[in-house]
C-alpha cells in the first residue's frame, strides 16, 4: 500500500512538473526583438497547403479526475479546413470547414452543424484554422501572443482577447518547427486537450477521397 501511495504521489508531482513546464511560455511576451522570428515560424507553417499525418489526443477532465485518450489520422487543407479521423477507441470522423462541421459515424451517418448564428462556433473555426495555417493577422487580432525559439524548434503561447474565444479556451500552447508538433488547449477550469501530431506528409494535393470529407451531405 505504501509503495502504491508513493507511486501515485510521484506520478502526480511529475504531471504537475510537466504542466508547469508547458506554462513557462507565458513568461515570454512577443517583443520587437522576437517579432521577426515569430513571423518566420508562422510562414513556415503556412508554406504547406496540405498536411496529412497521425495524432494522439488526450483530454483531461479535472472534476472527474480522469483522462480520455484517442488516436487517428488528420488532414489540414489550407483552403478547405481540417479532418480528424479518429480510429481509437471508437471510430468517428470530424470535418471542420470554415462555416460548418460534419460528424461522421462508421455506418455512414453524417451530421452537419451549420455555424450560422453561432458566434462561438465561428470563432472556434477561425481560431483553429489560424493556428494550423499560421495566419498572423488572425492570431494578432484575437490573441495576446507569447513566443520563444530554440532554432529550429519554437513555442507559441496564445491568450484570447475576446469572450467568444475565451468561452472554449483560456490559453493555447503550440510547439513545432517547420510543422506543428503539438497543441494544448487549456480551459478556464483547468481541463485541457492536448494534440500530439506526427508522421507529417506535406506532398501533393488532396485526392478525390480526401476531398469527399469536405462535401456536405
Amino acid at each position: 500500500m505504501k509503495r502504491t501511495a508513493l507511486f501515485i504521489i510521484i506520478l502526480i508531482l511529475f504531471c504537475v512538473f510537466l504542466y508547469a513546464q508547458e506554462e513557462e511560455i507565458f513568461k515570454y511576451p512577443l517583443t520587437e526583438q522576437t517579432s521577426n522570428d515569430f513571423k518566420n515560424s508562422c510562414a513556415q507553417i503556412a508554406q504547406n497547403q496540405y498536411i496529412r499525418g497521425s495524432f494522439n489526443q488526450e483530454k483531461k477532465i479535472n472534476r472527474l479526475n480522469r483522462s480520455m485518450v484517442s488516436s487517428g489520422n488528420f488532414i489540414i487543407a489550407y483552403d478547405m479546413g481540417m479532418v480528424w479521423d479518429t480510429l481509437k477507441p471508437y471510430p468517428s470522423t470530424m470535418t471542420l470547414g470554415k462555416d460548418y462541421m460534419i460528424q461522421s459515424r462508421p455506418r455512414g451517418q453524417r451530421t452537419v452543424l451549420n455555424a450560422q448564428g453561432n458566434e462561438t462556433f465561428i470563432q472556434m473555426a477561425q481560431v483553429t484554422s489560424a493556428v494550423f495555417t499560421g495566419n498572423i493577422n488572425e492570431l494578432e487580432a484575437n490573441f495576446e501572443i507569447f513566443y520563444k525559439s530554440n532554432y529550429p524548434s519554437w513555442e507559441i503561447g496564445l491568450k484570447p482577447l475576446n469572450k467568444s474565444i475565451n468561452s472554449f479556451t483560456n490559453r493555447i500552447i503550440i510547439n513545432g518547427d517547420t510543422v506543428i508538433k503539438s497543441m494544448v488547449l487549456i480551459e478556464n477550469n483547468g481541463d485541457f486537450i492536448k494534440f500530439n501530431l506526427f508522421n507529417h506528409n506535406v506532398s501533393g494535393a488532396l485526392t478525390e477521397n480526401e476531398k469527399a470529407y469536405f462535401k456536405l451531405p
